[in-house]
């Protein structure tokens, strides 16, 4: 291998770049995982993660993927044969429909463009036409990954109610989760889905499920097989600091350190920051001519940006320019968006020079790859950033969390 100077920049998004704090809080021997030491490390991250979650229920840890976590979601709650309705906004949210295809569910799902977050009139149609209430969940990405749209979870939740549908409502904040705003219990979120490698700034290797009463109820009735993920297990030894099996003790360690940044830093805080790293990529991305994915305006994420190159120039060839050149790592298009966007992860621990590097190795890229675009992208960023007090352009069911 070339050995390069200078430092890799990780900007895809996720994994995300881990602090160094969180490093070296993990790096440390590991410890019993049957000692009382351990007991009081797992109780004192209970707290700390139902505020990052907004929820007052249990929060369980898997030494997992997100995968893991969404098929825990489903086993948990469902039955074999049982209806699940599933908004496809984008790559992400058509994997977790697969999983319950193979589950032996039956997935209800509503196509979308891939270019705003979920449709909540559909979704509210859907729900009022199944009149014997066989659907059983209401399955929805907050944040999808490889479009750069979210989903306005409250108004999903107000259209579930307005049809009086008795459905679960689950939502997957892979990639949403300590980036913006989220409130499981305001907005009406029965199983809440995270991972620890995206805005909780640690390495792959942590899933989460929160969880509200109705999902605990639902658990006791369904008959779907679990061992590994079953609710109940963990619940009952997570309630004492333990494991049903041997958990990931270092990862729990680092998980203790970036809850601590987060709250130092204050939630608030955080969401204003991703807000505003989002608004200068948009305004550079708006500068060089080109379009985002997202082309719903209250829909944009905060935790990256999905850009679309024009026909007949290819993403993938941008981002291995880039690499080469710059040693940067972008993300790429997946499913049908293939070759044709290419993806800027701004979310965890990231400051304004590593995005205005991030940007100015993209504008850099563009001009190598013969992309057609408008130079000075980088300086409508600048514009932002150097701004004294930014007002952040979030989606409204965001700024109502924040409030």
């Amino acid at each position: 291998m070339i050995q390069r100077a200078g430092r890799h920049f990780l900007q895809i998004p996720g994994p995300t770049n881990v602090p160094d704090r969180v490093l070296r809080a993990m790096d440390r021997p590991t410890m019993d995982h049957r000692s009382p030491a351990f007991a009081e490390l797992v109780k004192g991250l209970k707290e700390p993660l139902r505020r990052i979650f907004g929820c007052a229920g249990p929060v369980i840890i898997y030494p997992a993927s997100g995968s893991g976590a969404w098929e825990a979601a489903l086993v948990n709650t469902l039955s074999p044969g049982d209806r699940v309705l599933m908004y496809e906004t984008g790559h992400f949210a058509k994997l977790w429909a697969e999983i319950a295809t193979l589950l032996g569910l039956e997935p209800v799902i509503l196509p979308g463009s891939w270019r705003s977050g979920a449709d909540v009139e559909a979704i509210g149609r859907a729900l009022e036409q199944d009149r014997s209430h066989t659907i059983r969940a209401v399955c929805v990405v907050h944040n999808e990954t490889s479009t750069g749209c979210v989903s306005p979870i409250a108004d999903v939740r107000a259209a579930i109610d307005a049809a009086g549908h008795p459905a679960l409502l689950m939502v997957d904040t892979i990639s949403s989760l300590g980036s913006m705003p989220y409130a499981a219990d305001e907005w009406g979120v029965d199983v809440t889905v995270a991972g620890s490698q995206k805005g909780l700034m640690l390495p792959p290797g942590l899933s989460f499920n929160a969880v509200s009463s109705k999902a605990l109820d639902a658990a006791r009735a369904a008959r779907l097989p679990r061992s590994y993920w079953d609710w109940s297990k963990m619940i009952d030894m997570n309630g004492r600091g333990f494991f049903p099996y041997t958990p990931a003790t270092n990862m729990l360690y680092g998980l203790g350190e970036a809850l601590a940044m987060l709250e130092e830093e204050g939630l608030d805080n955080v969401f204003a920051r991703h807000a505003r790293h989002a608004e200068a990529t948009r305004a550079a991305v708006r500068h060089w001519g080109l379009e985002t994915q997202c082309g719903h305006n209250g829909h944009h994420s905060n935790s990256l940006t999905a850009v679309r190159l024009p026909e007949g120039h290819s993403a993938d060839r941008l981002r291995a320019v880039i690499a080469d050149r710059f040693d940067m790592s972008l993300g790429n298009g997946l499913s049908q968006l293939a070759d044709r966007v290419f993806r800027i992860g701004h979310l965890g621990d990231l400051n304004d020079l590593t995005l205005m590097g991030t940007l100015a190795g993209v504008e850099m890229g563009l001009s190598l790859a013969g992309v057609p675009h408008q130079a000075g992208g980088v300086q409508a960023a600048m514009a932002i950033l150097s701004r004294e007090e930014t007002e952040t352009m979030q989606p409204i069911e965001m700024k109502r969390a924040a409030r």
